[in-house]
């Protein structure tokens, strides 16, 4: 059963001291105001959809971190509405005994453990989706729902019931009902995806019945004294959506009706701000909505949305605007967060980047969530719970100080090896470094700070503006070398390149600034490098055209940080060309064929090479007829995202 309420303790003695008092949630009581929000991870459970150790063991590591609140996702009600093929499945009793063990897994930790409850909808993605009316998704989910019949609402509204009364039975402390983000509860809500002509259409009252009736339903069933939470929407932010207006008329009926907290989000899928943005949002940015609906209400409310450094968590707790604060992302990067933030440690945390690599964009390919800077999410289960010393210390040198380089080099002090990490540049952080000065992009520069922190209490000895030499591996003499030295751009043997009167330059010579560009500038390449290049570009007033010799722009970005970039890129100064070949750079332009279509472009003054990389290697020639061994890590092994890598160098430092 659920844990019996506390007393309200004493303000913990901390440095930031509201985020870490307790707060009453129905009848349960949280140690601190942070509330790990329910993600879809995609991973942890079996062929009928129960939990497993994998999911147990993420879950009990958030766990340990020393959130107050926890939630699991995606926790699906009734088998018409899963959202993705791997989350946990609600609609039959045989799911309780994993829940159970998943229960007294967290049990010990003091963290409130519950479940989200959703119906996908029309967003789901399987072919027996059903919604309030037939119409498809703007986006993401193929495929037209069937129109529920009006026999069939009551029939979802006691699912969500049902699936509450075994979250209760299996020993969690609460559950959410997921009324948000564009899943069947919101559909009901919305006038765009709401059509109905009967009592659950049409006006405000019909179209809020549902959500109600669960709500209703669950009460019935899990009685008074459990904990029910609802996330909504402030904002559907998409045409004819679901807004906030009717979001405060709703927020007090829900508290009538029983609900103990609201965790106010926003977005559906194809909205014009994405439910999960991307490190081009500013951070906060749904906190206005929650504000709002707390003036509406008395029951504790939840503010949600890039919320990831304490000193804005903090503030909003200071500033009223809500009470508890939902970290999603952030919780991914570092379970430790809550616990590194009471004991003011602020500086080790590791960072969400905003990228959606791995947390959202694999999870829409269907496959196992993860994280771009943490390679441990989702091995929780299968790695020791700390660092583990080597057993026998070696004496490393890492070469390149990129992020595989960093990550490498961290582990392998951590393990007690001798680790030398040398570059011959001036700074640490390689393309990365570079990669984080276009607009937008800055907060890739979080995970370099953090890797310098790290390195900076470790036994690392860094030298920078130090090239590997005969006489730097004589002096160190390592056992293992490896080899993070990067990639970079490729020269293209494409006619009249070398013969141009134009200036030709590499992307990472632009960035770098060892390259000007001119006020007009073809840039040849599609992928994320080049993209971002032209809106750093642009951003100073130049003309830029992309041109891209594949069928999609930037497919190594994540959809959701792709979304705002292209949504930048629409501005005046830059036009892309897809599936282009080019017949032959010209004295200032070029002489291609766009989809079969021939043109021919004049009056630049700069081509910059942006499409392909090849790796740095030549570092291994000087180890030959060495006893060291050598590794290749990142870029160097071969030119992808970063989320290789960071995993590489971590994954090489717990091996040797």
């Amino acid at each position: 059963m659920h844990r019996r309420p506390k007393s309200i303790g004493a303000m913990a003695n901390t440095h930031f001291p509201l985020l870490f008092q307790p707060i009453r949630i129905g009848r349960l009581e949280s140690k601190n105001r942070l509330l790990m929000s329910a993600m879809s991870i995609h991973f942890g459970v079996d062929e009928r959809g129960h939990v497993t150790e994998q999911l147990t063991r993420y879950m009990e590591a958030r766990a340990q971190g020393g959130v107050g609140m926890m939630l699991v996702g995606g926790g699906g009600v009734h088998p018409t509405g899963v959202e993705l093929p791997h989350l946990p499945a609600l609609w039959e009793d045989d799911c309780i005994p994993s829940l159970t063990k998943m229960a007294q897994a967290v049990k010990p930790h003091d963290t409130l453990l519950g479940m989200q409850l959703m119906h996908g909808g029309r967003q789901s993605y399987h072919d027996l989706k059903v919604a309030p009316s037939a119409i498809p998704a703007p986006a993401l989910a193929k495929g037209i729902p069937r129109a529920l019949r009006l026999d069939e609402i009551p029939v979802m509204a006691a699912a969500f019931g049902d699936a509450a009364r075994r979250c209760r039975d299996a020993g969690l402390d609460f559950i959410e009902v997921h009324g948000a983000h564009g899943y069947l509860i919101s559909q009901f809500l919305a006038p765009n995806s709401n059509r109905r002509n009967d009592r659950y259409g049409g006006s405000f009252e019909n179209r809020t019945r549902f959500m109600l009736e669960v709500l209703e339903d669950i009460r019935r069933k899990c009685g008074p004294d459990f904990t029910v939470g609802i996330r909504m929407n402030g904002e559907d932010y998409i045409e004819g959506g679901w807004g906030l207006e009717e979001a405060l008329r709703l927020a007090p009926l829900l508290e009538q009706a029983g609900a103990d907290y609201l965790h106010v989000s926003a977005g559906v899928y194809g909205s014009r701000q994405l439910t999960i943005p991307s490190m081009y949002v500013e951070h906060g940015c749904f906190i206005h909505l929650a504000e709002a609906v707390k003036r509406t209400v008395a029951i504790p409310v939840v503010a949600v949305g890039r919320i990831k450094r304490p000193e804005m968590a903090e503030g909003i707790l200071r500033d009223r605007k809500a009470d508890m604060v939902a970290l999603g992302r952030s919780l991914l990067a570092d379970p430790q967060w809550p616990n590194k933030v009471k004991h003011g440690s602020l500086r080790s945390i590791r960072p969400c980047i905003g990228c959606c690599l791995g947390c959202i964009h694999a999870v829409f390919q269907l496959e196992p969530g993860g994280c771009v800077v943490n390679p441990d999410v989702g091995r929780e289960y299968l790695l020791p719970q700390a660092v583990e010393p080597a057993a026998a210390p070696r004496r490393c040198l890492v070469v390149g100080s990129g992020p595989a380089g960093l990550a490498a080099a961290r582990m392998l002090a951590l393990r007690g090896h001798a680790v030398t990490l040398c570059d011959q540049q001036a700074e640490t952080g390689g393309a990365l470094r570079l990669a984080a000065k276009p607009p937008g992009r800055s907060e890739l520069m979080d995970i370099l700070n953090y890797f310098a922190a790290e390195l900076a209490g470790l036994a690392v000895d860094l030298r920078l503006n130090c090239a590997v030499t005969a006489e730097l591996l004589q002096e160190v003499d390592p056992e293992e070398v490896i080899l993070a030295t990067g990639s970079l751009p490729d020269t293209p043997m494409i006619k009249g390149l070398l013969r141009t009167g134009m200036q030709v330059g590499t992307v990472t010579e632009v960035l770098a600034g060892v390259q000007a560009a001119g006020a007009h500038v073809l840039v040849w390449g599609g992928n994320q490098a080049a993209l971002v290049l032209a809106d750093d570009l642009a951003a100073k007033g130049k003309n830029v055209v992309v041109l891209n010799r594949r069928d999609h722009f930037a497919e190594d970005m994540s959809s959701n940080d792709r979304y705002y970039l292209r949504e930048r890129l629409k501005r005046g100064g830059i036009v892309l060309h897809k599936n282009v070949q080019i017949h032959s750079f010209l004295e200032d332009g070029v002489d291609f064929s766009s989809s079969g279509r021939r043109q021919e472009l004049r009056g630049f003054d700069t081509v910059v090479l942006a499409d392909t990389f090849v790796s740095l290697r030549e570092a291994a020639n000087l180890t030959k007829g060495r006893p060291a061994r050598v590794h290749f890590i990142g870029d160097a092994k071969q030119p992808r995202h970063l989320m290789y890598a960071i995993s590489e160098g971590e994954e090489l430092g717990r091996a040797l």
